[in-house]
């Protein structure tokens, strides 16, 4: 997390959170989303104009990345300064990039070591891998698990294909449960007022 975002959090610890303004496609691609595009419906929906606005500029795209962050419930935001932008999620949290060598890096550029390959009911392929913080190398190693970007799976079948990988079938409803992860965090949230 930057310096600068932690003395804002620091400065201003109450600012409220933001839901639904923020989506990480299925490419690693950032959308904001405006309330005009949260009406025409929920960011994984797939219904035209309900994806947003791609996002382009490469500093903010640095910047969301350095300070993109998971809580104890398992939804993803930014810490925007002060303020938590919760992530919706077209699939997963982590998107995986896969070099020609065989190595692994998030959507935000974060390195990886791979540790198991899934394949779900519709062929997508998924990766769990351990991510070190760049910051301390020597410091705890955390589990990621994402979808891997479709201009990669190639390289997962190659792999695959030469035993340098197994592949587990898995259900794709199942695995933010068993990943801990939530989709859509504004939904969540809209569920849990429903029920008070």
């Amino acid at each position: 997390m930057d310096d600068i975002v932690r003395q804002a959090m620091a400065k201003w610890p109450q600012v409220p959170h933001c839901y639904g303004w923020l989506g990480l496609d299925a490419r690693g691609h950032w959308y904001m989303r405006d309330d005009r595009t949260q009406a025409a419906g929920h960011f994984a929906s797939g219904l035209p104009h309900a994806k947003g606005s791609l996002l382009q500029h490469e500093k903010l795209i640095d910047f969301i990345g350095r300070n993109y962050l998971c809580d104890d419930a398992g939804q993803w935001y930014f810490q925007n300064g002060p303020q938590r932008v919760f992530v919706e999620l077209q699939a997963t949290p982590w998107i995986w990039r896969i070099a020609s060598d065989g190595s692994l890096t998030t959507h935000t550029g974060q390195a990886a070591q791979y540790r198991r390959c899934l394949v779900d009911e519709q062929g997508h392929a998924y990766l769990e891998a351990q991510l070190t913080d760049p910051n301390t190398p020597d410091g705890p190693v955390t589990t990621a698990f994402g979808l891997v970007h479709t201009l990669d799976v190639a390289q997962v079948a190659d792999a695959l294909a030469q035993g340098q990988w197994d592949v587990e079938s898995v259900l794709s409803s199942e695995l933010p449960a068993r990943y801990g992860y939530v989709p859509s965090p504004q939904k969540r949230l809209a569920d849990s007022l429903s029920k008070k």
